[in-house]
């Protein structure tokens, strides 16, 4: 197949765009580099450095001719979203409206979308969220997200575009940005390794479902040739909390440094969690990598390309 994976410079996308080339397809990166890097894209890719929003994605489509799109490209920094709610909605509403009609236009089959466990189902009302969960988000990136998925049932209805949608928990591991609002692991990781103190935000109680990278790079290759048009959850429906994985981290990389904690962040949740039996129960699917197991990848990866 030819697939056009957008955000492929980035953390998920970088890793999912290895395995779709080691699997046999033929592969386009689309990235504007705001927050990936070209380090990151595979060689085999072509690469085509442009926004999602760009109008002149139809020459791109009209040419290369897709089969299927997997689209990770989006902001989703949950602050910059509350402080500047309108260029959240460019990115992630039009932008996305930009490749939909390109791709109903020029024959794509499948349309694969990177959605959020946490920020669609807001404030939980049950542990683990499943896929019937009220989606109640309280922040304009989760709109947004929820805002996409509307659209492309709008898509299949009005054009038989085939989709599936991702409801992804926290994903972590190698190549993940330390930079930026999102990426926990991250950001312990290349403070520990830097010998400098990491802020845990608030008690630290707060809890996420930590997915390692390379079980959702799994997902994806799996449901590339899925008729179906669903969503899936890809969880863990296992809560960790902050100061839980500061001490797995402190422990890993051995520098003994202290907890150290700082005010709450304004407006997080205080739990999110949720369950993949959908996926389970209809493709066997489950996270095979053990969190402890997960960290020491990702430190590993830190150790050596520390900026």
């Amino acid at each position: 197949m030819k697939i056009l994976i957008t955000g492929g410079a980035g953390f998920i996308a970088s890793h999912i765009t290895d395995a779709f080339i080691d699997a046999g397809h033929n592969v386009v990166v689309l990235d504007d580099l705001s927050t990936g890097f070209e380090k990151n894209i595979n060689p085999k890719a072509k690469f085509i450095k442009a926004n999602i929003c760009d109008v002149n994605l139809a020459k791109l489509f009209e040419q290369e001719k897709f089969d299927a799109v997997d689209h990770h490209a989006a902001q989703m920094d949950v602050r910059r979203s509350v402080a500047d709610p309108a260029f959240d909605a460019n990115t992630n509403i039009i932008g996305t409206i930009n490749l939909l009609q390109n791709s109903v236009k020029y024959g794509v089959k499948k349309f694969m979308f990177a959605s959020t466990g946490g920020a669609v189902y807001g404030e939980q009302e049950y542990f683990p969220a499943d896929e019937l969960h009220p989606t109640a988000p309280v922040s304009p990136y989760g709109i947004s997200k929820l805002a996409v998925e509307k659209y492309l049932f709008f898509y299949n209805k009005q054009y038989g575009l085939n989709y599936t949608i991702f409801r992804y928990a926290n994903i972590y591991g190698p190549r993940q940005n330390p930079f930026g609002e999102a990426g926990v692991v991250a950001i312990f990781t290349t403070k520990l390794l830097n010998n400098q103190q990491p802020i845990i935000n608030g008690s630290g109680l707060q809890t996420r479902d930590y997915v390692f990278v390379g079980d959702v790079v799994k997902a994806n290759l799996l449901l590339l040739n899925d008729k179906k048009n669903a969503i899936y959850n890809i969880g863990t429906a296992k809560e960790t909390d902050v100061n839980e994985v500061f001490n797995k981290l402190n422990n890993i990389v051995g520098n003994g440094q202290k907890e150290n904690h700082g005010p709450a962040a304004a407006g997080e949740q205080l739990r999110s969690v949720i369950t993949s039996e959908k996926l389970f129960k209809t493709f066997g699917w489950k996270p095979s990598t053990k969190m402890d197991e997960g960290l020491r990848s990702t430190v590993e990866f830190f150790k050596t390309n520390i900026e």
